[in-house]
């Protein structure tokens, strides 16, 4: 069959933290470079229905979780799963699909993969092998990304000549890159500004200026708009033993504004604040007056997808503002097209060679160590390079949107009706050249004094493990701060004992040292005497592993081993797991130890075992919540 000859090439990306809609970028950017029309759009912006009249297709895909499609593929991905496509619904269309994800997860790159299986069982011929780009390469995805662009463009030249007038090794002039920023910023006389936006200190006003801010982020991966509601910390407990090497608190929160009612489960998103020294340090070096109103504006372009009419009437914030609000200066690593873009504004040599060498192919494996490897700052960067200065029109298209960090909500609101708790890890460590680093959110909240008026804005998310009927038997396994949820799993079982008959539960938690880390130790242990939801004399148990409390490492794998008939007598009894911590090998460790339980106590074949507890996930009964 001959192939349809497009005018255009599509690229649809799904992303849930950024890196898939860069990676996309960069496929549309260097087709381009090689006289190549394309439409890149996120996937929640695309009719899927639309791709039976498409000739060429490029999917770039992010995995989150364990397997799971971004949000914004969701929709997407439910279309293409309609049994009533037939088999050869999308036949002659042409396809890529490239992957990003971590090998350290046991579903590595599963969305990627059951997409460019689903495309293929519909008819559509890949074009070439699907990419794998690893987090834990030495140059992260894009170790995987540029050879995987050079297969494609020789195979699209193959097939649709007319995509590259001149071959697909003929690159234009990058300098025209220069007039292609996607925003222009527009300044505001500040008498015209409603004073309102000017003051930070009101809840209203600084509810406006968040909304106002997240509309004008690029971030289009980013649905925030108003925050669910404000909070104020009244509790900042240290839960681990100063000197342990680990830090980890339990912070309690009021409701400042509205009261949400949440479930257990879900989970809190915190926009954290800047440094105000790290903000005032980037205004400087990039020359921007902070007293500024601005309006951003996304540049009209042929083709653009954007009605610039709804923003013909935005309101001013001040740029400062912007900037602490949307723009992440502080924490994030900026991405490689940064330093190519910074190279065309450098005015010394030395600089400019040095910033050409990183954003090219030969220095790629350089620039990771230097950029990610160290997690050096946009500041940082802008401080080694001080030739460069970049309009802030590049900087907003360019510096890492300031993103929510998400954790899990380790309170039930039927036990603490106005309030909301959270068991944080407050991250910290050594980058290769011995640089120490924090977590911006975590020791942001960390340092925060319950005796101040400190507001934290909020989201209130739907988290990965749902809340389960009171008459469900329960395993929770949750090493670490996994075990956050499970208090308000405990906590809600607790006061529905109080006034009907409840299911048993069974949690396994984990740490290194019982007298260092043994978070929450009073409270399970609590509720696993007495008659409590935990209790074994009512069918349930709490069983702690400390892994360096002796020369054999004991994990909640070993625990769940050694408990292996209580735990069968559970899941043979309906039981629902829920699984919740690291996500590096806890998961696939926890998994083998359900595997080997089934086969053991159940009398079966490790093959019927294996089957037996994928049955419990496709029957929503098996959760996994794990973060890296």
């Amino acid at each position: 069959m001959k192939a349809k000859q497009p005018k255009a090439l599509l690229i649809l990306y799904a992303t849930q933290t950024g890196n898939a809609m860069d990676a996309a970028e960069r496929i549309g950017r260097e087709a381009e470079r090689r006289g190549c029309s394309v439409t890149i759009l996120s996937m929640d912006e695309y009719d899927a229905s639309s791709l039976v009249g498409e000739a060429a297709v490029i999917f770039v895909v992010s995995t989150t979780g364990q397997g799971d499609t971004p949000d914004s593929m969701k929709v997407f991905w439910r279309f293409l799963l309609q049994r009533n496509l037939s088999k050869n619904w999308i036949e002659g269309m042409r396809y890529a699909v490239f992957g990003l994800g971590d090998s350290g997860y046991q579903k590595y790159n599963f969305a990627a993969k059951k997409l460019d299986k689903r495309l293929s069982d519909l008819g559509a011929v890949a074009l070439i092998e699907r990419g794998l780009g690893d987090d834990q390469h030495p140059s992260g995805y894009e170790g995987a990304l540029d050879p995987w662009m050079s297969s494609l463009w020789r195979m699209l030249n193959k097939i649709y000549p007319n995509f590259f007038p001149n071959g697909p090794d003929h690159v234009e002039s990058e300098m025209r890159l220069l007039d292609q920023q996607k925003v222009e910023v527009r300044y505001h006389d500040i008498s015209n500004v409603d004073s309102q936006f000017s003051v930070d200190d009101d809840l209203n006003s600084r509810e406006n200026s968040i909304e106002l801010a997240c509309s004008m982020s690029l971030a289009k991966f980013s649905s925030k708009k108003r925050p669910s509601c404000f909070l104020k910390m009244i509790k900042n407990q240290l839960l681990t033993k100063a000197g342990s090497g680990k830090d980890v608190r339990h912070f309690e929160f009021e409701f400042v504004s509205s009261a949400i009612k949440y479930e257990v489960g879900d989970v809190l998103e915190v926009l954290p604040s800047q440094k105000p020294a790290v903000v005032n340090a980037f205004m400087q070096r990039c020359n921007l007056n902070p007293e500024s109103f601005i309006t951003v504006h996304p540049r009209k372009q042929e083709n653009d997808i954007y009605n610039t009419d709804l923003y013909a009437q935005r309101t001013p914030i001040k740029l400062k503002t912007f900037v602490e609000l949307a723009m992440d200066v502080s924490s994030a690593s900026p991405r490689r097209y940064f330093f190519e873009v910074m190279s065309y504004f450098a005015t010394a040599e030395h600089e400019k060679e040095r910033l050409q060498y990183f954003a090219s192919p030969e220095g790629r494996d350089d620039l990771y160590q230097y950029n990610q490897k160290e997690r050096r700052t946009v500041l940082e960067v802008l401080e080694d390079f001080p030739s460069v200065q970049m309009p802030f029109e590049w900087l907003v298209q360019l510096v890492p949107p300031l993103k929510t960090r998400a954790f899990s909500i380790s309170s039930s609101v039927s036990a603490y009706p106005n309030q909301v708790h959270l068991t944080v890890n407050v991250v910290s460590w050594r980058t290769p050249f011995k640089r120490q680093r924090y977590g911006l959110c975590s020791s942001w909240l960390a340092n925060l004094n319950p005796h101040e008026s400190t507001i934290v804005p909020v989201w209130f998310q739907k988290g990965s493990l749902p809340p389960p009927p009171p008459l469900e038997p329960l395993i929770l396994i949750g090493p670490g701060t996994g075990c956050a949820p499970f208090c308000g799993f405990i906590q809600e079982r607790s006061i529905q004992s109080q006034s009907s008959k409840v299911a048993p539960a069974m949690l396994f938690f984990g740490c290194r040292n019982e007298d260092a880390d043994f978070l929450y130790q009073d409270f399970w242990y609590l509720h696993s005497q007495g008659g409590g939801v935990l209790s074994e004399a009512n069918g349930g148990g709490f069983f702690a592993a400390f892994s360096r409390d002796q020369p054999q490492k004991v994990y909640v794998q070993h625990k769940m081993r050694e408990n292996s008939r209580r735990v069968w007598d559970l899941l043979s009894k309906g039981a629902s797991v829920y699984v919740a911590g690291s996500s590096t090998k806890m998961p696939s460790d926890v998994l083998d130890a359900f595997e080997e339980i089934v086969s053991k106590e159940g009398g079966l074949p490790r093959e019927s075992a294996v089957r037996w507890i994928r049955a419990l996930e496709r029957a929503g009964k098996y959760h996994v919540e794990a973060w890296s």
